[in-house]
């Protein structure tokens, strides 16, 4: 823009003082024209697959601000909320007003406004800030036979701003059992809709399911493993990301659990299954002692193209402590290979994301006249008549 305002000057400068033959206009313009150098690009250290923009009560922080908090260390994000709503019973924590799901015994109930809330945050923003997020759909009940309609409805809503659905839950501590409705599972009919249209689409998943049950008995029979290769195998034209390898709080690691995956990454039935290990209650696992950063290394370095960084961090105020899971991960990422290190922290991320862009975009295209959403009246139109 600067050297077209130069050109403009030059020309009629040029115009008005008639010096076109001088030695020194001719340099001036040969100077104007030359095309515009780019700046380059900043080198950001990683990208974060894995990101809740607001919290149990839908507050968050503001997403100017955010980019603030991102700076110069954060490159792209996957950018949603969190689906469920604490509610708040006056009977059960009187003026007390819970923040957290742990926090009262009252139901979660899901929130679909959430998806409308980040598409407008989304789009606040200007182009090339907006280059930096993946915004992703989570307003819906894995357990409602109409929750890939809600997905379906929301791309065609908001065109050209969500590239996936997810983090949402199937099985999770502690709250799986406070969500007000039927209990989501994953051999629900309704689960294999959502995926089924998530690959139609080419929209990417984020999906969060414990591995185990919290707290289960000695000799328990870990039946969710089973659920969940089941579920994958299913689903092989969906890409899938499956959030914290399963652990959690108080889901620990299984027994074998780094032999299992490993033997999951190679099979060619799950090769579009990946994993990220956002979370900081993830990392205390992965980082409690020399031997377990040492095997989690080893698996990262066989598998390199399947793995994910992710923060999971939820509203933050401040770099600190939007960061404090890579700064956990430091003597991890010391073991990994350049390849293994980078494909971690940002080429994984590109690869998987830049594909769902342009895939889902595709399909909205697509699919913009078909007559299933009903348009926004117009100023003109008046109210509907209701029959």
């Amino acid at each position: 823009m600067k050297n077209n305002f130069v050109n403009l000057a030059v020309f009629l400068l040029a115009g008005i003082i008639s010096l076109v033959s001088t030695p020194a206009y001719s340099q001036a313009k040969k100077s104007a024209t030359k095309p515009p150098v780019s700046a380059p690009p900043v080198n950001y250290e990683l990208n974060d697959s894995h990101f809740h923009l607001t919290n149990y009560i839908q507050e968050g922080t503001n997403i100017n601000k955010f980019l603030d908090i991102m700076g110069d260390k954060v490159g792209r994000v996957a950018l949603f909320g969190i689906p469920l709503q604490q509610q708040w019973s006056y009977g059960n924590t009187g003026n007390f007003a819970p923040s957290y799901y742990l926090a009262s015994d009252a139901p979660l109930y899901y929130y679909s406004f959430t998806d409308a809330f980040i598409a407008m945050a989304y789009k606040s923003l200007r182009p090339e800030q907006q280059k930096r997020f993946d915004p992703m759909i989570t307003g819906f009940n894995p357990a409602d036979m109409y929750a890939a309609d809600h997905i379906k409805r929301v791309l065609k809503v908001f065109p050209g701003v969500f590239s996936g659905i997810g983090e949402f839950s199937i099985h999770k501590e502690f709250v799986s059992s406070k969500i007000s409705g039927e209990t989501a599972s994953l051999n629900n009919p309704a689960l294999d809709k959502i995926l089924d249209f998530a690959a139609e689409a080419g929209l990417l998943v984020i999906l969060h399911n414990d591995i185990d049950m919290p707290y289960p008995k000695s000799g328990q029979d870990p039946y969710l493993v089973k659920q969940i290769g089941d579920l994958f195998r299913r689903h092989k034209d969906a890409t899938i990301i499956w959030a914290h390898c399963g652990l959690g709080r108080v889901v620990q690691p299984i027994h074998d659990q780094l032999r299992l995956l490993e033997i999951a990454l190679g099979n060619p039935e799950t090769q579009h299954v990946y994993i990220d290990i956002s979370w900081d209650e993830v990392a205390k696992y992965i980082v409690s002692s020399p031997e377990a950063i040492k095997a989690t290394a080893a698996v990262i370095n066989k598998y390199p193209d399947r793995f994910l960084f992710g923060t999971d961090e939820v509203a933050p105020a401040t770099q600190e402590k939007y960061l404090k899971i890579y700064n956990m991960y430091t003597p991890l990422l010391a073991q990994l290979t350049p390849d293994a290190r980078y494909k971690l922290l940002k080429g994984n991320y590109e690869r998987l994301f830049d594909a769902a862009r342009i895939k889902v975009r595709a399909w909205e295209k697509a699919h913009a006249n078909d007559p299933d959403v009903i348009p926004a009246p117009t100023p003109s139109s008046g109210v509907a008549k209701q029959e």
